[in-house]
This record gives structure tokens, C-alpha cells and sequence, in this order.
């Protein structure tokens, strides 16, 4: 199989409005895919009124995570092979099946493979839309850009606790799924109208883009930088409205709508992350900042919501915020290092990594929640951005210019 070297037209200057259209269908085509893949945690309360236990019921949601994990790298390489918009739309017109079939079926098994099989396709905007942003952006503008494409993560996860908790408390599990589905279909539709592949460098006959993993450990330690930060994010993430209902005695729609607020708030955070790494002209020494304070924040919403005190709502919030604040940059990083050939496969490999332990995070977590209480959770889930903080290549970061 060979390399594709170059893209087809009018892939070579487009303009300003069309580049910024692209980045608004990138950043739907990935809030889609955020629903799909986080929105069964906001099932969670539902799927336990139904008689599942609270590891059982973390377990399905965690089912579009493992769905992501196993597929990632293959998604990332048929973006380097095949094109960033052909992925797209392929992924998101799979998903939204996947999402119907998820609605049909009945019981915690049947419904676990099926989300599994939305989340195996929602997978592939992880890559293809990042090639998008950086594929067209200059690198002076390339952290907001890529800070604006990240902030449809934490907006998708608004949008589900927002609509799924409360379409599934009154409505049910299965039309709860069809806002994913909804989604999902209006992401196709518009990547396949708006998005065009960003060029590539040719390569002559034969030649290999150098594999970028062979030059020095800098991917591999920022893969597992984010493997450390994804941990408190998807306990938040995951654990945030069950935590309201259950210990704070909140009712789900109120529960929802904080968690959404917290959401929306956590996205502004990317851009405001992105924008500083334009602004200092690094990618790491902010992620380095953000382990700093995700790290001692989730401590003190440990400390106190074991306290049962009022500011853990607040800590909560913050907590969300600054545990999302760390994807764009670590991703953009990842994508200026691996070059325009290795990218596909680079940001699957960042992406399988996060996944591989987020998917394990719900079920983990429920267990230890079971056994110690939400603040033991949450302190524990601290430690991990601070352990973070030595492993960041800060001193091998290449001049953005």
C-alpha cells in the first residue's frame, strides 16, 4: 500500500472563510462524536433504577471507550492512506447506524455491544479532523485552532448531560439514544459539503516518511502525559452528575445542567489554552502548568467532599475545567512533531492511549466509589496529573516557528 502524496483540489490555498468553515465542520464532526462516546455515562442513573449494579452500569457506559480504543490507530492510518474527508464521513454515517441498532436493542449486553460498535466509529474523527486543523492552519494560529476543534469535546459532554439524562429519566434509555444519532447524521452531511483534505508533501518513488518514534522518546512521553491527565477528566467526566443525585441530593436536571454548565466552561478553557500556547509559543510549558493545578485541585475536591462541604460544588466545576484544559495541547504537540505523514497514525496512537485507561476509569472507579466514597476517588485521581508534571519533554520542545 502506498503513501498518499498529495490531495485533490482545490487543496492549496483556500480562503480564510473556507479555513474557518472547515474548523467549524471538524469541531461538529468530533462534538458528534463526543456524544456518542460519553453520553452513556449520563445513562448511568437510569441504567441503576433498571437494576444494574454501579460497576455494571459504569461498565456500559465505558462501552464506547473500548469501542475507540481498539480502532483508533486503524482509523489514523487509513487518514494517512485515504483522506481526512472520506474517514469523516465514513465514520460519522457508521455511527449513526451503530446508534440505531443501539436504540432496537434490548438488555445490558446487547446494548453494551452496540455502543461498542458506535464508539469503534465515532473513533475516526479523533484523527481525521485534527489532520484538518493542522493540515490548514499556520502554526502561529494552530493552538487556537486546535483549541476551538478540542472545545467540541467537553461542549459534546454538555450536550448529552444536558439531553441525555433528562431525555432518558423520562423518556427512556433508547430514545435517550437517538441524540447521538441526530448528531452524528448532521455531522456527515455537513463534513462532506464543507471539508476538503489538506496537501501533503510528496514523496518520491519509494520513499518512506521517516517514523518518528525512532528519533527520540518526546511522542511517547507526551502519550504518556495525557494517559496520566485522562484519569481525573473521565472520573469527573463520568462520575460528576451521579455524585450530585446521590450525595448532594440533587435532582438529575439540575444535576445536569451544572455538569453541562461546567462543560461549556471547560471548553472555553481549551481555546483559552490553546490561544496561550500561541501566545508564548509552546505547547508544553502550558500543559506542564495545567498537571500543576488539575492535579492539586482534584486533592482538595477530595478533601472536601469528604467534608461534606459546600465549596466541593464549586471545586467540582473548576475540577472540570481544568482537567480538559490539557487534550488540544498535548494533541497539536503531538501532531507538529509526528509531520504530515505520521500525524494519522501519531494522533490515533495518542488518542488509543487516553482511551485505553479511560475506558477502564468508569468501571475502576465505580468499584472504588463502592468501597471508599467519591472523595477517596477523587484524591486518588489527583495524584496522577502530579506524577504527570516530571514526565513532560518541556527541554525537547522544537521552536514553533
Amino acid at each position: 500500500m502506498t503513501t498518499r502524496t498529495s490531495t485533490s483540489p482545490p487543496a492549496t490555498r483556500p480562503t480564510t472563510r473556507r479555513r474557518w468553515a472547515m474548523l467549524g465542520a471538524s469541531t461538529l464532526a468530533q462534538g458528534a462524536a463526543a456524544v456518542t462516546i460519553h453520553g452513556p455515562a449520563f445513562l448511568i442513573p437510569v441504567l441503576r433504577d433498571e437494576g444494574l449494579s454501579l460497576p455494571q452500569a459504569g461498565l456500559v457506559a465505558a462501552a464506547p471507550t473500548i469501542g475507540v480504543m481498539l480502532t483508533l490507530v486503524a482509523w489514523g492510518l487509513l487518514t494517512d492512506r485515504r483522506g481526512e474527508r472520506f474517514v469523516l464521513v465514513t465514520g460519522l454515517a457508521l455511527t449513526a447506524v451503530a446508534g440505531v441498532v443501539a436504540m432496537a436493542v434490548r438488555g445490558p449486553v446487547a446494548l453494551f455491544v452496540a455502543l461498542l460498535v458506535a464508539g469503534a466509529a465515532a473513533a475516526s474523527t479523533g484523527s481525521a479532523s485534527g489532520r484538518v486543523v493542522v493540515g490548514w492552519f499556520p502554526p502561529h494560529r494552530r493552538g487556537l485552532a486546535m483549541g476551538v476543534r478540542q472545545m467540541a469535546q467537553p461542549t459534546g459532554v454538555a450536550v448529552a448531560a444536558i439531553s441525555i439524562a433528562v431525555v432518558a429519566e423520562s423518556y427512556g434509555v433508547a430514545a435517550a439514544l437517538g441524540v447521538p444519532v441526530a448528531l452524528a447524521t448532521l455531522a456527515a452531511l455537513v463534513v462532506a459539503l464543507v471539508v476538503v483534505d489538506p496537501p501533503r508533501p510528496a514523496l518520491r518513488a519509494g520513499e518512506r516518511a521517516p517514523n518518528p518514534y525512532r528519533r527520540d522518546s518526546y511522542l511517547a512521553r507526551i502519550h504518556g502525559v495525557s494517559v496520566l491527565l485522562v484519569v481525573p477528566q473521565f472520573l469527573v467526566w463520568t462520575f460528576a452528575l451521579v455524585w450530585l443525585v446521590s450525595d448532594r441530593g440533587w435532582s438529575a436536571a439540575a444535576a445536569g445542567s451544572l455538569v453541562a454548565g461546567a462543560q461549556l466552561a471547560g471548553a472555553l478553557g481549551r481555546i483559552a489554552a490553546g490561544q496561550l500556547s500561541d501566545v508564548v509559543a509552546s505547547r508544553l510549558r502550558p500543559l506542564r502548568w495545567v498537571a500543576v493545578a488539575a492535579g492539586l485541585t482534584m486533592v482538595l475536591l477530595g478533601l472536601a467532599a469528604g467534608q461534606d462541604a459546600a465549596v466541593a460544588v464549586p471545586l467540582v466545576v473548576l475540577a472540570t475545567v481544568l482537567t480538559v484544559a490539557d487534550n488540544g495541547l498535548a494533541f497539536t504537540a503531538v501532531a507538529e512533531r509526528a509531520g504530515p505523514h505520521w500525524s494519522g497514525r501519531a494522533l490515533g496512537a495518542q488518542n488509543t492511549a487516553q482511551y485505553l485507561t479511560a475506558s477502564a476509569v468508569p468501571p475502576l472507579a465505580g468499584l472504588l466509589v463502592d468501597r471508599a466514597g467519591y472523595a477517596a476517588a477523587f484524591t486518588l485521581a489527583g495524584l496522577f496529573p502530579l506524577l504527570a508534571v516530571g514526565l513532560v519533554p518541556v527541554r525537547d520542545e522544537r521552536d514553533l516557528a
